[in-house]
């Protein structure tokens, strides 16, 4: 029921003119920021006054901003039937080339990115002109919604696997697919810890381990949304995994400088990032 009730809100999004999908997308946004526990709103405003050295009125401004844009997020990846057709009037690249040429090695590439802009339509956008995007997902604990996004992720040339598909994305890579992997959240036991915003964070070692085990590119990737409600797709240089008999080291050398990438895009763009998010969860005295 809940797979059918949201394909049909999809029909009349894709149907709104881009403006009124944001408008809408913002009421949308600003009725779940009214709804987020007081504790979490408290917790996200704390991490950004100690990140970016703002006073506590600017860090709920931008945590109240950086929640609000979910409503438009939301609303695009309802819209992914009618963007698809005009993927290129509504996103802008820059850095294509770094992503092209990465893949010129002939061992694919990981793009590591964060949950900062509306990282669903990264994933599309890249897919849509021509890079062969493997979205690495999360499993939804919602079977309809699981089904639902990853139609979607589908629908607009994406692949999909899950997390716990190691060998497939190892075969994906080997066969120069482009592995697309989110590595700012709380990693728990898994991670390996580094420096974030002067604080230890557990990270996902992820993309390092699969870049370092076939000596691929890692291509640091976002995507910001621009006034008009067009988005820009950010590439940047590729970085590449140190190859010594350390292999732990190598990999907590590249995920410290991803991270600190990520760190940067950050505090160039903070009202997108998803601050709501326990990010300094795990300490390393419990690891």
């Amino acid at each position: 029921m809940l797979y059918k009730t949201i394909k049909i809100l999809s029909f009349i999004v894709c149907i709104l003119p881009r403006t009124l999908r944001r408008v809408t997308g913002n009421g949308l946004g600003q009725l779940c920021w009214l709804m987020i526990p007081k504790k979490r709103k408290t917790m996200a405003i704390h991490n950004v006054t100690q990140g970016l050295n703002v006073s506590v009125s600017q860090a709920e401004t931008i945590v109240r901003l950086s929640t609000v844009r979910f409503g438009r997020m939301f609303l695009e990846v309802l819209a992914f039937p009618r963007i698809k057709k005009e993927i290129n009037q509504q996103i802008y690249f820059d850095g294509k080339d770094y992503l092209t040429e990465a893949l010129a090695h002939g061992r694919g590439a990981v793009v590591a990115t964060s949950h900062s802009g509306n990282w669903e339509l990264l994933g599309a956008a890249l897919a849509l002109n021509g890079f062969p995007m493997i979205a690495v997902a999360q499993k939804q604990t919602n079977a309809e919604m699981d089904r639902f996004i990853n139609d979607y992720r589908t629908l607009v040339g994406m692949h999909v696997t899950y997390k716990t598909g190691v060998r497939e994305m190892v075969k994906m890579l080997s066969a120069g697919k482009v592995i697309g992997m989110l590595m700012d959240q709380d990693a728990g036991r898994d991670g390996v810890f580094v420096d974030f915003f002067q604080r230890q964070a557990s990270a996902p070692k992820g993309p390092a381990f699969l870049a370092r085990m076939k000596n691929a590119p890692i291509v640091p990737t976002f995507i910001t949304e621009n006034t008009d409600g067009t988005h820009t797709v950010l590439i940047q240089k590729p970085i590449w995994v140190g190859q010594t008999e350390d292999k732990e080291h190598d990999i907590l050398v590249a995920t410290q400088q991803l991270t600190k990438i990520i760190e940067q895009h950050i505090i160039s763009h903070p009202q997108e990032w998803f601050w709501l998010h326990n990010r300094w969860k795990s300490r390393p005295q419990e690891n």
